[in-house]
């Protein structure tokens, strides 16, 4: 058998859902049909991309590099035929911008689109830094914002210029009848009994960092649940099943709390990275201001936090 592309569409849909039900129901295929399909893709790969359990499916190491190389793939298909597109019935540039946190990027792309009006600014995001910096160093986007950790910084290239926008500490969310709830900030170390809801490896350190921060404080975390979906987080959150990592911007509301984690234990990088030689090199200085401007209105209107974010920068 050789892959296609429905066959890549398949593993990010499987792995975004956490589940065979709802991946088939997504594909317009029976689940006998889909589980089927995954297993000659196994058998062609030679490994197994996910394991079942009574939660659902979670992906294996392997399923892991399989996703990351799938998105980068589909990506560049979905932008050879945007682009083909664009070539056929546009005469105005056309620039790219990828990214992965939306309290930077959105901003960002509407204060290009005001500053470069007769340009046609496209977005993409994807999950994964390092992907996004696979996707610029091909030539498939020409600006990136995304993210990475201290001391599991973005590798360098000599291809790119990078910028750091901003620094914010991790916060964590937590179930709203969670006694630590109801303090300003909480420790890490008083979470070591809770269990957690974590996001997949994203190739740029994460959740490397976390265990590291973890240790630091003592314990080792219990994971029982790994998702790339952030409504299953919320949902696992909000029933008290689990406690998880967290942008200052995480949506709280009556069953779901946003704390600050006590002495900033886990932080996290904004960057920027941009082509060398690219379109808007000579531009970088300004598309920086424009991130951290877009970055700190996001944040000003999106969490109780953002006075203690500021005096802390």
């Amino acid at each position: 058998m050789e892959l296609e592309l429905r066959h890549l569409r398949t593993v990010e849909v499987v792995a975004e859902t956490g589940s065979l039900t709802r991946a088939a129901a997504q594909l317009g295929l029976s689940q006998p049909a889909l589980s089927v399909r995954l297993r000659r893709m196994e058998d062609e790969l030679g490994a197994s991309l996910f394991t079942r359990g009574p939660a659902g499916v979670e992906l294996t190491t392997i399923g892991e590099y399989v996703l990351l190389r799938a998105r980068s793939i589909l990506a560049a298909v979905t932008e050879l035929r945007t682009g083909a597109a664009q070539l056929a019935e546009r005469t105005e540039p056309v620039i790219t911008v990828g990214g992965s946190a939306g309290s930077v990027l959105l901003g960002l792309v509407e204060r290009m689109g005001a500053e470069l009006p007769a340009t046609n600014v496209r977005l993409t995001m994807e999950y994964s830094p390092l992907l996004l910096r696979d996707l610029i160093v091909a030539g498939k986007l020409d600006l990136v914002t995304t993210t990475d950790y201290p001391g599991f910084e973005m590798p360098s290239h000599q291809a790119l210029l990078c910028e750091v926008l901003e620094e914010e500490p991790v916060f964590v969310a937590l179930p709203s009848s969670d006694p630590l709830a109801a303090q300003d900030e909480v420790t890490l170390a008083d979470l070591a009994d809770h269990s957690w809801a974590l996001s997949p490896p994203n190739g740029s350190g994460w959740p490397d960092c976390f265990h590291i921060a973890c240790a630091h404080h003592g314990f080792t975390p219990e994971v029982p649940y790994t998702t790339p979906n952030a409504d299953t987080v919320r949902t696992l959150v909000a029933a008290g099943r689990a406690v998880a990592p967290c942008q200052p911007v995480y949506f709280a509301d009556e069953g779901v709390t946003v704390r600050p984690l006590a002495g900033s234990p886990l932080r996290q990088r904004h960057i920027m990275l941009c082509p060398r030689d690219g379109a808007l090199a000579r531009r970088l200085p300004a598309l920086v201001e424009f991130a951290r401007d877009a970055y700190w209105s996001f944040l000003r209107e999106h969490t109780p936090h953002f006075a203690q974010l500021r005096a802390g920068r």
